[in-house]
């Protein structure tokens, strides 16, 4: 074969590299994130690299905000609670959850799709937006750049939209969820490693922080008997950050030019440098 075409469930090793054989020109992921390719063995190699930047922000950036919401004002509960007979009487605290209006949202990984969340949030009538990042980025939505746990102790609402890799995993620790509000909500759009599963899992259970909203997991998918599911303030969605038709089409349609592209030795509109 002279080209593959993967997505992030499959790992590109040395090993795959050997099996695909010498005759292997380009690697072409049909995804933003690019952890499950092995970048520099695939580069010693002499193969193109490329994924698909940018064109995922917006689908990302709404479900992010959706999941929020999800989480936030309980949707799940009260959906079973019409379906399963829990709808019986109406009373004053019955579902409540906390609203956008006057919160902090904070915000960590500032990146394409950091700044599309905010973006989206700003309309909301938000009191603060902060964010962490390794450098300054200039917005025009007027977020304020802050330590990692000041954003912790200060935010109503956590989002983790940092881009995965060895500095980042984990990151979402015991030790940074202790940081937050008790009151707080933490979700997840970026990947399942930049936290530690097993420390939210009993934050949640012991109330620590209010809830929790992931569309992110490790593993992929989740075994049915993870405790996450279990949890009647955690919220999980099956990875489906990107999944609008507008988004689907415009990724294979890139890869499919990344790969033509390598192929015949001109520019990749993707190439990882």
């Amino acid at each position: 074969m002279n080209a593959l075409f993967v997505t992030i469930k499959e790992k590109i090793d040395g090993e795959v590299l050997d099996a695909a054989g010498p005759q292997l020109k380009v690697v072409a992921t049909i995804s933003v994130g690019h952890d499950h390719l092995d970048v520099a063995e695939c580069r010693k190699r002499g193969i193109r690299v490329a994924n698909t930047p940018e064109l995922l922000t917006d689908a990302t950036a709404e479900l992010t905000l959706a999941l929020l919401l999800c989480t936030s004002r309980r949707l799940p509960e009260a959906l079973n609670a019409v379906r399963d007979g829990g709808w019986t009487k109406w009373s004053l605290t019955w579902m409540v959850g906390p609203g956008l209006a006057d919160a902090t949202v904070g915000i960590v990984g500032f990146g394409r799709i950091g700044q599309a969340v905010a973006k989206r949030i700003k309309p909301f009538q938000v009191a603060r937006i902060l964010y962490s990042n390794r450098s300054e980025r200039p917005n025009d939505i007027g977020a304020t750049r802050v330590t990692f746990d000041e954003l912790l102790k200060e935010s109503d609402f956590v989002i983790c939209c940092i881009a995965f890799t060895p500095d980042s995993k984990e990151i979402f620790n015991r030790s940074a969820f202790e940081k937050m509000k008790k009151t707080a909500i933490f979700i997840n759009t970026s990947r399942g490693g930049t936290v530690d599963q097993a420390a939210l899992v009993e934050i949640l259970k012991e109330g620590r922080i209010r809830a929790a909203g992931l569309d992110v997991t490790t593993p992929e998918p989740l075994p049915l008997d993870s405790p996450l599911l279990k949890l009647k303030n955690c919220v999980v969605l099956p990875h489906i950050g990107s999944a609008t038709i507008e988004a689907t089409n415009a990724i294979a349609e890139m890869t499919a030019r990344n790969i033509l592209a390598g192929l015949t030795g001109d520019r990749m509109p993707g190439e990882l440098k």
